[in-house]
């Protein structure tokens, strides 16, 4: 059965298997518990084998039983093995292991390091018997447990030990909870095990559950594949009863995506109850029911799923707080599909819209879901952005029964009035609201502006009982989140205030949760601190330069130059600068942020794309400076700082391209992939980093980097659609292609921005790496969410300046709290819940008055267009007035008067050619006395017209110089809107007369 000779492991990247004789080091020992580490984790049980270790302190034994208790068999046996390997060693504290091994029910475990290794085709029959007990975990819990319990125990498929255990758990919690520390315990048994659970199902007369394993012994379980993929219970074998044959046995799925949903049973102690654990999809789908073709798919909710849901299948309003891949929206769809069939029945209206706060999740929400289970019964539809409309919004919600859409949509419609021909909407039209990723439901969210609106309809209906008047009809409400976070709470009270707010908002009745914590595959988590440069010649130049500017404009910062308090400084004082018009530091500013930006990127990526990154920048800015037709100023200190990138640029250069000095942080970054994709069959996973830059440098460093492309990382970078930011923005097609690719497997490495945490559908991956970027608690959760696939692993990489691991430790102790104030409002008699939401929703509402008077006030003190002046930027000419400056769409600020015609010059830029409604960007303006940008030349319906961009310029009001404005928005001034028919009239008329004169 076994053999001793030693061989390489088909699951291992490690190569030869170092010797393990009697006379070897106990380095090599250290290297074969490493080398066998995977294998260890999944055999060694902890509880038992702890306490038989002699050579570890009892402090260390309680840290690891603690971590056994708060996180599971796994982390704790990941713990453990580091505390083994921990030099220095006793004398014979390798065999006081293996003899723990044996004596604590692992003996399978010791027989790897003792190297009584089965063969490779008996270990892949027990991987795969171990894989199907997990397939077939929420059938097999509901044995009688005791009774099986016992036969095991006398079959010694469990100790005395593990048997009062196991007696316990089911006394305790229960008969299923039983029956999952059963299975948990016996799937790490020497290979045979599962012949012998297979008789002990039948003489325990469970006729069902013996029918259910008993057609895959012997021969049929070696055909097994771990990674068919099969399509439900016919593909059992032919002996199986369970087939459809035998009416009396239950059919069970044995799909790809319950692979992946399985739960990992060398884990909790909750693992296998009430319908798996925490499922990899992000839906917990039914692959039969997408089989089904156009037959409207029947939804199967989890034990867990239907507890959540069971308030809002009586009517009341709830949050669904469930972890990221835990089928939210499956929740969602089964309360939708309920609601509208109920009330249909009744033959009473029926409309439910469901909102989502990014545009991607739109035609996500609406494919995978619900289209999938609704239609053809009802008609759905899905407005975005994406999709302008051919009919009116409205008109669009009268037609179908659920209507997909971003939140802002919705609020558009709801703020238009009903009358005339511009016909809104009102919440009484609709009867179920669902409100995705709920959690931002706060003040200045959209969401909270259309959820204000519903808490004025309700008071108002108060007012209309007392008057004995006729409520009006609200939606149902159900929101949707995996963490509605704490804010900045840093007590427990401070928590349960923040959760209570968003449940007022929301009007929820309760928000509901359920135990998975305790079910959820273990993460293997791992924080990789860096050194600092010994060396970092490149850093010091770029430094050289900066204080130089420094000297230049009389500036004294009080910050390390490469710190995010000196980026704050920079702008700080450039915004003061050009308030001031102080042409001077306003420029030596800009610059400094530049070379900061530079520092960064050599932090973060490579010295070269550090420097490529700063001669861009002073490449486009001396383009800027050139015009064959015009001579653009240079001033002085302009010319001071192209000389000083100039004496610069070649030691840069030279410096970027030295290997040794390169951060230590990449070297981290580039480990950690070649690990796991070293030591992982279909790696997939995902990086995270803070800007838009870094993920597009770090995935062409990963191309360019040959050793990632001989283990097979296809990468690709998705960044967000915003265009708030100089690097060009991934539309929302260009990122569902990525996704595509990254879910089929064409790509399995994403590099990603924070647009990648939160609610888009991503394929589940091996592990996630958040590369120098940490923000709150509620992106941290979401972002784990990603590493859905069995025994995933997340690891933090620092980045000089970028303090993640503190941030890290901050959200642990955020999600704790978050976790405890949860638990304590869900256990608050439903009186004082309901009371202290109703005191939030009345302060809401008088907060909101307060907030309209005063805007109402805002709005009578906003000046006229023609004491508002624009100055450029780059040299304080003045440019137009407020009354030059004419508004098209409500959004686009466009001057087309002959004067300024006279003041810019245009210039190319192919990024900015985009299509967009009515008009696209073709080109840019710039001042014509300094070259400086203004905005684009735009073309509206067939006419050039240029459009000005607020942050180009300095605002001035009433001779008064305002701080830098980034939206139109914030300019306090009401623009005219532009008359098309008069400008095109007057653009025919001027080219009919040159027509004349060239007669």
């Amino acid at each position: 059965m076994f053999t001793c000779l030693i061989y390489s492991h088909s699951d291992s990247a490690l190569g030869p298997v170092p010797s393990a004789m009697a006379s070897e080091s106990d380095e090599k020992q250290v290297q074969l518990i490493e080398f066998f580490r995977s294998r260890l984790c999944q055999y060694i049980d902890v509880e038992q084998v702890v306490d038989r270790i002699q050579f570890i302190d009892r402090e260390q034994k309680e840290k690891i039983r603690q971590k056994a208790k708060n996180d599971g068999n796994l982390s704790a046996v990941t713990l453990l093995l580091t505390a083994v390997q921990k030099k220095p060693h006793s004398l014979g504290w390798f065999r006081d292991f293996v003899d723990a091994l044996h004596h604590g029910g692992s003996g399978f475990a010791a027989d790897y390091l003792e190297q009584k290794l089965p063969d490779p085709e008996e270990e892949a029959e027990n991987d795969t018997c171990v894989k199907f007990i997990e397939l077939l975990a929420p059938d097999l819990t509901d044995m009688k447990t005791e009774v099986v319990a016992l036969e095991c125990m006398s079959q010694k498929l469990l100790t005395q030990e593990e048997f009062d255990r196991v007696k316990a758990k089911t006394e305790t919690e229960g008969q299923r909870y039983g029956a999952s520390e059963l299975l948990r315990r016996i799937v790490k048994r020497r290979p045979g095990w599962y012949s012998k659970f297979v008789e002990i199902l039948q003489k325990t007369e469970h006729k069902f559950l013996h029918q259910l394993t008993g057609g895959l012994i012997d021969q049929d379980v070696k055909q097994l594949s771990v990674d068919d993929k099969t399509a439900g219970s016919e593909t059992k074998s032919p002996e199986s009863p369970g087939t459809a044959e035998n009416s009396e046995v239950k059919k069970t799925s044995v799909t790809e995506e319950n692979q992946n949903d399985v739960t990992d049973l060398y884990m909790s102690d909750k693992e296998l109850t009430e319908n798996d654990a925490v499922p990899s999809q992000p839906d917990g789908s039914d692959p039969e029911a997408a089989a089904r073709g156009s037959e409207t798919a029947d939804i199967v909710l989890r034990d867990y799923q239907m507890e959540v849901a069971r308030p809002a299948l009586e009517g009341k309003n709830i949050i669904v707080c469930l972890p990221t891949g835990s089928g939210k929206t499956r929740v969602a769809v089964y309360i939708t599909k309920a609601h509208l069939d109920s009330r249909r029945a009744e033959k009473k209206p029926c409309k439910v819209v469901v909102l989502v706060n990014k545009v991607p999740l739109v035609e996500q929400h609406s494919k995978a879901e619900f289209k999938r289970y609704l239609e053809p019964n009802y008609k759905i539809e899905k407005v975005s952005g994406d999709s302008p409309l051919k009919i009116s919004f409205s008109e669009i919600v009268k037609q179908n029964d659920v209507i997909i859409c971003t939140a802002q949509i919705l609020e558009n419609s709801l703020a238009i009035p009903n009358n005339g021909d511009d016909e809104g909407i009102n919440l009484s039209d609709i009867t179920l609201m669902v409100i995705d990723e709920c959690h931002h439901t706060q003040k200045g969210e959209v969401y909270n502006l259309i959820m204000m609106r519903y808490l004025k309809l309700k008071h108002k209906n108060h007012i209309r009982k007392k008057a004995e008047k006729k409520p009006l009809p609200l939606p149902q409400i159900l929101g949707l989140t995996a963490s509605p976070g704490v804010g900045k709470a840093t007590k427990m009270k401070q928590a349960e205030e923040h959760i209570m707010r968003i449940c007022a908002n929301m009007d929820a009745f309760k928000i509901m949760t359920s135990d998975l914590e305790s079910n959820k595959k273990e993460q293997r988590r791992q924080i990789t601190l860096v050194e600092n440069r010994k060396e970092d010649p490149f850093g010091n130049v770029i430094k050289n330069i900066m204080q130089a500017i420094h000297s230049h404009a009389k500036l004294s910062p009080t910050c390390e130059l490469d710190s995010q308090m000196y980026e704050q400084w920079a702008v700080q004082i450039g915004r003061k600068a050009e308030k001031e018009g102080d042409q001077t530091v306003r420029v030596c500013a800009d610059h400094l942020q530049q070379y900061y930006e530079g520092l960064n990127l050599c932090n973060t990526i490579r010295m070269c794309d550090a420097y490529n990154f700063l001669n861009k920048f002073y490449e486009d800015k001396l383009k800027e400076k050139k015009d064959e037709k015009h001579k653009i100023q240079i001033t002085e200190t302009e010319r001071f700082l192209f000389n000083l990138f100039q004496e610069n640029k070649k030691e840069l250069e030279t410096l970027s391209k030295i290997p040794k000095y390169e951060n230590d942080s990449l070297s981290k970054l580039r480990k950690a992939v070649l690990y796991e994709f070293s030591t992982r069959d279909g790696a997939r996973g995902i990086v995270f980093t803070k800007t838009r830059r870094s993920a597009i440098a770090l995935n062409q460093w990963i191309q360019e980097n040959s050793r990632f492309d001989d283990i097979g990382v296809k990468p690709a970078y998705v960044i967000g659609g915003g265009d708030q930011s100089v690097v060009k923005p991934m539309t929302s097609a260009e990122q569902k292609d990525v996704l595509k690719k990254f879910a089929n497997g064409d790509v399995n490495l994403l590099i990603a921005t924070a647009v990648a945490e939160e609610g888009l559908d991503i394929a589940a991956c091996n592990f996630v790496i958040r590369y120098g970027h940490v923000t709150n608690e509620i992106a941290k959760i979401q972002a784990e969410g990603r590493g859905r696939a069995e025994d995933s692993s997340l690891i933090l990489v620092e980045v000089k300046n970028s303090g993640v691991a503190g941030k890290e430790f901050v959200n642990e102790f955020r999600i704790k709290l978050m976790t405890k104030a949860i638990d304590k409002i869900r256990k608050m008699k439903q009186e004082d819940y309901e009371s202290q939401i109703t005191e939030f929703q009345y302060q809401s509402i008088l907060e909101d008055k307060v907030r309209t008077k005063k805007k109402g006030k805002e709005e009578i003190r906003k000046c006229k267009p023609s004491d508002v002046k624009l100055l450029c930027q780059g040299c304080s000419i003045e440019v137009c007035s407020g009354d030059d400056i004419k508004i098209i769409d409500k959004m686009h600020r466009v001057n087309v008067t002959k004067e300024f015609e006279k003041l810019f010059i245009r210039r190319e830029n192919t990024s900015l050619q985009e299509r967009l409604l009515d008009y696209e960007t073709n080109g840019y303006i710039a001042c014509l006395n300094c070259g400086a940008r203004w905005g684009s030349m735009m073309v509206f319906r067939s006419i050039e017209i240029p459009c000005l961009l607020v942050e180009n310029f300095v605002v001035n009001v009433n001779g008064q110089n305002i701080s830098k404005r980034k939206k139109w928005s914030e300019v306090p001034v009401e623009f005219s809107a532009f008359n098309y028919t008069e400008h095109a009239s007057q653009v025919t008329q001027s080219d009919d007369d040159d027509d004349i004169d060239s007669d």
